[in-house]
Parts: C-alpha cells; structure tokens; sequence
C-alpha cells in the first residue's frame, strides 16, 4: 500500500510539473464584428451557458454587436463571452492567421475583442517565427524560445482581466501555431518547460532586435529606481554587426517632432535637438528640444514610440542635424536594447556558441531551470 501511495504521490507531482498553462492572447479589439473560418468540426457556447452548439464541417462563423453589450454568432445572442472551441486538428482562421486554441469572442459596450486561450508550449509555436526568423541557426531559437518562455510566465502573474498578452510588439510577435516550421517546433521542443531564474525568481528575460555593440541597464527603459539585478545591468555584443539594423540614418519629418514636443508643454516648432543625457553605453536617455518659445528635456524613449520605433530605431544616436524637411539622425542598433540581442544571439550560434551560453552572456548570473 505505501508503494502505491508513493507512485501516486509521484505521478501527482509530475503532472503538476507538466501541466499546460493556458496563456490568454489578444488578437484585435473594439471590432464591430469579427469573422472566423473554420477549417472543421468546432463546438460554440456562451460562457455563461452549458449548452453547446456544434459546426460539423468548415465553416464561415460571422460573430458582431447586435446591441450594447450583446453579441451574436448564428442563433446564439448573449451578453458574455461566446467560445468557440475546434476539435483535435481543427484550425481556426481570424485576420488571415491561423489559430489551434479557443476564441473567446468578447462583448464590451458597443464593441467586441478577440481573444485566443492556448497552451503556453504551443503559444511559443506561433512568437518565435516572428520575433527571430525560423531560418537562423537553432541554437539561437533555443535561446529565443527560453527568453520568450520566462517572458511569458512573468506576465501571466500580472492580472489583465480578460487576457494576459497582447499579439505584437506590446507584448510578442504572435500570428497563431496554425502554421509551425520544424526549426520552431525542435528549438521549443527541446528547450520545453525551461526558464531563466535569479536568485530562484522569474524575471523579465527582455530581448530586442539589435543592441549597437552593448546592451544597457533596464533602469533606463523601465523607469524603475529600485538597483537592477544582474542579469539585466548589460553586457557587450560583438555578434551583431554583421546585421543592417546595426547603423541606421533616419529623416524624422518636423510635423511628427513638434507633434510630440507640442503635447508634452512646449509650444512652437523646434529649431534644435540635442542629447541632454546618455547611459555609459553611449544610449540617449534625454534630448533637449529647442523652440523660439524656449527648451524642454523629454524622455528619447517617449519620443521614439511617438514618431515611430521603426524610423527612429534606437535611442542610441550618433548624430542629429536640421534639414528643411525635419532632423536627420544617425544611430547604432534596433530597440529598446535591453536583455537578449537577437542579432547578437544569431552571431553567437553560428560562432559555434549553444543556447545556454547565449543565455548566459545576455543575461549573466541567472540560472537555466525545468519548470
């Protein structure tokens, strides 16, 4: 009887370990209505109701706001959520993506969103190939896979109420597990369960696309002013030159400029722009904007996502220079360049580096365990 007990204590305790974590993604809001193809057999319900409707065969499923709050899908009308749930092998097409998961589809006021429930494993399925392409060396996915993985978990501890992820850059690049390249699926595979750790706790395993030759200290894009642990104080890279995203040269029109400046207290058109403040790594963290009407220090973070983080691609700035048009700058790398270098980690593999050094260099002093 005492074997018995173990081997169920045992088996109790391994299922735990390996139990699916749901993960909630957001794949569009405040839609008037929503239409999902279904590629076979799927079963609809209200969240509120047992009763389950069943679509045999593919399927066009057209769900939008009948009235405040109300939202129909075929005969069904209800004020909560309505789940449609494919059977095994059944793939769920939304905005040209295909999903595996359930969709819960959610009424808010005059407006729906759309929500994907998904396994976690699965979920990395569908970040990796859009966040680090599915052709680089595996090694590197591994270390993508890991990142994202931890990355993942520590916003699942945050409550966002209807969901826990959005589908882009907010969040992670995520366009469904419909379609799976091998490379993918081996780097999650093999790397399945497996988290970075410091001091025993999950962190935010941040990543971007291209650092400039060094990563930098979390405080300056957190904000926080608590000391930053280890792992994300910044390292250097001496992997990613061989990307274009390395230097850059970017015209930002004056609209956009004065755009910002205008919304954040200073009035007029901007005459002059300089870097008030860099990190050791040489990274802006202030500019000065200059009008007739005087100066203002602004965050360069701030000012990036107001004028576009694909224009202006990093804070590490080089040059600024008036032209007619705008302000012409000049700068090294692509993000936020905190955590993982994706062009960096790319450099390592094929420098013959596995996915534990990668990890290991971008963010030192944290531990690789098995959850």
């Amino acid at each position: 009887m005492k074997k018995i007990i173990l081997l169920l204590a045992i088996f109790s305790c391994a299922a735990f370990v390996h139990a699916a974590q749901t993960v909630r993604v957001q794949l569009a809001e405040n839609l008037k209505s929503a239409q999902i193809k279904t590629s076979g057999k799927v079963y609809i319900q209200a969240l509120n109701s047992t009763k389950r409707y069943k679509v045999s065969k593919s399927d066009t499923l057209n769900a939008w706001i009948v009235s405040k709050g109300k939202i129909q899908l075929g005969a069904l009308t209800t004020g909560s959520p309505i789940i449609i749930t494919p059977s095994s092998g059944v793939q769920l097409t939304f905005q040209k993506n295909t999903y595996t998961g359930k969709l819960y589809l959610i009424p808010s006021g005059s407006t729906l969103s759309v929500v994907e429930h998904t396994d976690l494993e699965n979920y990395l399925l569908g970040v990796l190939p859009y966040e680090m392409s599915h052709t680089w060396p595996l090694e590197a996915l591994k270390a993508q896979a890991v990142a994202a993985r931890t990355y993942t978990k520590m916003q699942l501890k945050e409550d966002k109420s209807d969901f826990d992820l959005y589908n882009d850059v907010r969040s992670q690049m995520y366009k469904g597990s419909g379609k799976v390249y091998d490379s993918v699926r081996k780097a999650v595979t093999a790397t399945r369960g497996q988290v970075l750790t410091y001091k025993d706790n999950l962190f935010n395993t941040y990543y971007h696309a291209n650092c400039g030759g060094a990563t930098d200290d979390a405080k300056i894009w957190t904000g926080s002013k608590e000391p930053t642990i280890k792992p994300l104080q910044g390292v250097s890279c001496k992997t990613d030159s061989h990307s274009k995203s390395y230097s850059w040269n970017a015209t930002v029109p004056l609209k956009s400029i004065n755009s910002f400046v205008n919304q954040n207290g200073l009035s007029g058109s901007v005459k002059k722009i300089k870097i008030a403040e860099r990190t050791r790594t040489k990274r802006a963290v202030t500019l000065q904007f200059t009008t007739a009407k005087g100066s203002k220090t602004l965050s360069c973070a701030k000012f990036r996502l107001a004028v576009g983080p694909s224009l202006l691609k990093s804070c590490k700035i080089t040059s600024i220079s008036a032209k007619s048009s705008g302000f012409a700058f000049a700068g090294n790398g692509y993000g936020h360049g905190i955590g993982m270098c994706q062009d960096g980690a790319k450099g390592m593999a094929e420098k013959g580096k596995n996915y534990k050094q990668i990890l290991a260099h971008y963010f030192p002093s944290s531990d690789l365990k098995t959850l």
